[in-house]
């Protein structure tokens, strides 16, 4: 009996210490991976063709949310764009006035001083582009006040023109003063370039210079009435110079004249009488410096 439970013991022992390392063994593993395909469906539609049937569709706008905006910039191409529209205004006038100062010398007092004449002036000017912007034409008009540089009064002293002359119909005549102040009228058409603010032009011009000298002249067969006999004719020259636009109405000028004065004569509508030789020619030569204002708006 004994023997019988130690047997069953013992079968019971190796049978739990052989399912023990069984248990110890590592076991293998397997992995199994499966391939997953996906097939999709595409479908092909026909366009669908309509008519608008005055549909009105909006347009396409593209707005910038942000922005940084450089002053200066829009500020300088406004200018630029004033500038330009001002330039491209080909059809309007211009026109405004001027004033200035100058110099003249003349070889028709040179035998009675040899001082240059310092004068003013004042005159107006109407312009208009042509061909191009850069082209213009101007015609203006001056009057000039020359003073005097010399004075023969021969009421004062003795002069080489003192004593009587005679007219063709032999009338007396005696001399009592003369001195080169006087008035200057002068027409000019000039032809300006513009580059930036320079403005070069050239031109030609018309003047009359009103030269005065008196006499003491008969009335009644009595020599007692001061009359004046004046210079009264119309001589050509021509012009050159450049002007600066200091602002944008505002111009400096300076510019250089010259023409001459062609059988000059002293007269008298009521005496046939003339004191200079008529076969006579002097040059006058001026140099002006002077500023114009623009009237006309841009």
């Amino acid at each position: 009996m004994f023997r019988k439970l130690l047997l069953v013991f013992l079968m019971i022992t190796v049978n739990f210490s052989f399912a023990q390392k069984q248990r110890k063994k590592k076991v293998d593993t397997v992995y199994v991976y499966e391939k997953v395909v996906v097939h999709d469906t595409v479908y092909l539609m026909k366009p669908i063709k309509f008519k608008k049937n005055d549909l009105l569709f909006p347009e396409l706008k593209i707005v910038e949310t942000k922005f940084v905006r450089n002053i200066y910039k829009e500020e300088l191409e406004k200018q630029r764009a004033i500038n330009r529209a001002r330039k491209q205004k080909a059809s309007t006038f211009q026109y405004g006035f001027e004033a200035g100062i100058g110099i003249k010398n003349s070889s028709f007092t040179k035998g009675f001083t040899n001082k240059q004449q310092f004068g003013e002036n004042l005159g107006i000017w109407l312009s208009k582009n042509i061909i191009t912007p850069q082209l213009s034409l101007m015609i203006s008009a001056n009057i000039y006040h020359w003073n005097s540089t010399f004075n023969l009064d021969a009421n004062k002293e003795d002069t080489y023109l003192n004593g009587f002359y005679f007219t063709q119909d032999h009338q007396p005549l005696l001399f009592q003063r003369f001195d080169n102040k006087h008035f200057e009228y002068a027409l000019q058409l000039k032809l300006f370039y513009e580059w930036k603010n320079i403005r070069p032009f050239a031109g030609f011009l018309i003047n009359k210079n009103v030269y005065k000298m008196q006499f003491l002249v008969p009335e009644s067969n009595i020599l007692n009435k001061l009359d004046d006999f004046k210079a009264d004719q119309t001589n050509i020259g021509f012009s050159f110079g450049v002007q600066y636009r200091l602002f944008r109405k505002i111009l400096l000028s300076l510019d250089y004249q010259q023409y001459q004065m062609k059988n000059i004569s002293l007269k008298n509508s009521s005496f046939d009488f003339d004191i200079f030789k008529t076969s006579n020619t002097f040059a006058e030569r001026k140099i002006n410096f002077g500023i114009s204002y623009i009237i006309s708006k841009p």
